[in-house]
């Protein structure tokens, strides 16, 4: 009887990490309080920085690299108010439908640096750091939506104080209707 528990302890435990490398966890949902407004990493933070983006609201309008395609043009600017700031995490999140906020992306440092042309993620005070072609595309009329994306902004502090900046951009499934 020892011998047969010990073995059967034996094969839990080589099987133990083989079910859990197995077993795959939905992602932890950006937005558990429907009650509130911002995605949870957002909530809590004082904001310290300024994100828009332009033009807003955002109209789609044909993609001439892509014959039936289609493209949102617009930028978006970040400037940090209260001091010099050091890039911890940006990206954004989007509502298309009833179940309101999605994670969209998040940035790595270095792709942050890189597209927002701010070397290091180093945000100097009263600066503003444009990702100037942030476009979305859609590769024919079967894929167009219309939606709001909240892009975001994570930065520190010299003493480690974590701010927020945040902008909502609207990005509509029709074309500008002409003036």
């Amino acid at each position: 009887m020892l011998r047969f528990l010990l073995l059967s302890l034996g094969a839990l435990a080589l099987s133990a990490p083989f079910a859990s490398a197995q077993t795959t966890s939905a992602p932890a949902p950006a937005w558990t309080d429907r009650t509130r407004v911002l995605p949870d990493e957002l909530r809590r933070l004082p904001v310290g920085l300024t994100l828009w983006h332009t033009p807003n609201p955002n109209h789609l309008e044909p993609n001439p690299a892509v014959p039936g395609g289609y493209v949102w043009k617009h930028s978006t600017a970040i400037r940090a108010e209260i001091g010099d700031l050091q890039m911890v995490s940006c990206g954004s999140y989007i509502w298309h439908d009833a179940t309101g906020w999605k994670t969209n992306l998040h940035e790595t440092p270095a792709e942050f640096a890189e597209l927002f042309n701010c070397p290091g993620g180093q945000l100097k005070q009263g600066v503003t750091y444009t990702f100037a072609r942030n476009y979305r595309y859609a590769a024919s009329a079967k894929s167009l939506y219309g939606g709001d994306a909240l892009w975001f902004i994570i930065a520190k502090d010299a003493q480690g104080r974590l701010y927020k900046g945040y902008g909502l951009i609207e990005t509509e499934a029709e074309p500008q209707s002409p003036k």
